[in-house]
């Protein structure tokens, strides 16, 4: 296994190094907004549902088309409701993926130092 890069001093250059060499992961933010990004596209999505079916709905003008909206617009709900519990498992995958990553960093550092402490003299 290859020696991990000397680490530069100094506050602004430790985070920077952390960044640039995947030592801290930003993913958490990241993940975090595409969350909500994507909650919020499943709620356009949502409301262009339900706006959809109660323009049927109010076109057609008959009692007809109002009991046929109302099973269109239960299923959309549905449906919404389902990416959204998708969408959830999407990221929560994502974020055991990375959480995983850094246990098995923190897991080197500590046979490394191990290591270190295995091959020092001792007096």
């Amino acid at each position: 296994m290859r020696r991990p890069l000397s680490r530069p001093q100094g506050p602004g250059a430790a985070v920077l190094w952390d960044l640039l060499t995947f030592e801290k992961l930003m993913t958490n933010t990241v993940v975090h907004l595409v969350y909500w990004a994507g909650l919020g596209i499943v709620a356009i999505v949502g409301m262009g549902v339900v706006g959809a079916t109660i323009g049927v709905a109010i076109r057609e003008g008959s009692l007809v088309g109002i009991l046929l909206a109302i099973p269109v617009l239960v299923g959309g709900l549905l449906g919404i409701a389902a990416v959204v519990l998708l969408w959830r498992s999407f990221m929560e995958f994502y974020v055991a993926i990375f959480k995983i990553s850094e246990d098995l960093n923190f897991l080197r550092k500590e046979a490394e130092a191990e290591r270190a402490r295995m091959e020092r003299p001792r007096a």
